[in-house]
């Protein structure tokens, strides 16, 4: 294969980790801000937070590894994403920086702020999960363009599917957040996240039910993709493995033993969810007709960056590797990072 073959494929796969390590290491601290409304207490707030204060701050390195590489590798897709969608993501970025803020403030607050700054991190939270939810879905329903420019609407990714999926990632960062808390806690918070899991997963379980028949009924192209042969059999693995998680999580969520597993079993959940996306899509960057290689930035400029990324990113997994390593184990009501 010669460079302007395969240079976009390894760039499409970059930045498809990238955004996935954001959606797995942020996603469960969003989901921790959705949940701050069911804290018990401002005590119980706090030891929520604190099970992500130490290493939630790197998370966004992540999202800006996608942005940057879409950004430089397929500057057509960027350009078009940017125009279509410039609201959903100001909102995200408004939800994102709310949350950081609250985040920080809320532990150095006078008493009679502190509700302001509970709300703005619970707020901030569900705005950025919701926001990216709601790109998710646009870029499922696709985009019009003529030539190399973005000839809809501002106003075309508030359709039903996209808001509905807008719901549906607050329900799977909520998840997240839930089953990091059963692995991080004990005692009364522990067995209420337990409880909340259960509820949670079911709410999952349905949004996965609607968006599988929503999609290859709403896009003949994802309909091919799924459920033709011998296509069919080569992705059935990912909705048994999704139905095999699902009844794990909900046993091991009634076993008291259990405290790690649900989060790493909810961790494969989103990557079944990760793959699914990615193979509805492959090989459109821009639904539903331009591909990786007609977006693609000249040969000579995905080289010269991929080579300066695949020296980052392995810097980056050793430095949260080890961040998470330093803080691993169970936080109490006794500790804080602020």
């Amino acid at each position: 294969m010669d460079l302007m073959t395969w240079l976009p494929v390894a760039w499409f796969a970059v930045i498809g980790f990238g955004v996935l390590m954001y959606v797995v290491l942020d996603g469960f601290v969003l989901g921790i801000g959705i949940l701050a409304p069911f804290a018990e207490d401002e005590e119980q707030l706090d030891l929520m937070m604190n099970t992500a204060a130490p290493i939630w701050d790197g998370n966004e390195t992540w999202l800006v590894l996608g942005g940057a590489g879409l950004f430089g590798a397929f500057p057509l897709a960027y350009a078009v994403i940017i125009d279509a969608l410039t609201i959903p993501l100001t909102a995200m970025l408004i939800g994102l920086i709310f949350r950081g803020v609250a985040f920080e403030f809320r532990f150095k607050a006078t008493p009679s702020h502190r509700k302001f700054w509970d709300y703005s991190f619970a707020g901030g939270s569900l705005l950025a999960t919701f926001s990216q939810g709601v790109v998710v879905g646009a870029v499922i329903n696709g985009f019009d363009v003529e030539g190399r420019r973005f000839v809809g609407s501002s106003l075309d990714w508030l359709t039903p599917f996209n808001l509905f999926c807008g719901i549906g990632l607050v329900v799977a960062y909520t998840l997240l957040g839930t089953t990091w808390l059963i692995m991080k806690s004990e005692g009364a918070l522990q067995q209420r996240m337990r409880e909340l899991t259960r509820h949670v997963l079911l709410a999952l379980m349905v949004v996965i039910a609607v968006v599988s028949v929503w999609t290859p009924l709403g896009w003949q192209y994802v309909a091919d993709r799924w459920f033709t042969l011998p296509n069919f059999f080569w992705f059935l693995p990912v909705p048994l493995l999704v139905g095999i998680f699902s009844v794990l999580i909900w046993r091991l969520t009634r076993n008291p033993d259990s405290h790690a597993r649900p989060f790493l079993l909810t961790l494969g959940l989103i990557f079944l969810g990760f793959s699914g996306l990615g193979i509805s899509l492959w090989p459109n960057i821009i639904p539903p007709r331009i591909t990786l290689w007609e977006a693609a930035a000249p040969p000579a400029s995905q080289l010269f960056m991929l080579v300066g990324t695949l020296l980052i990113i392995p810097v980056i997994l050793v430095y949260t590797a080890w961040s998470y390593y330093v803080f691993r184990g169970k936080v109490s009501d006794t500790e804080g990072y602020h």
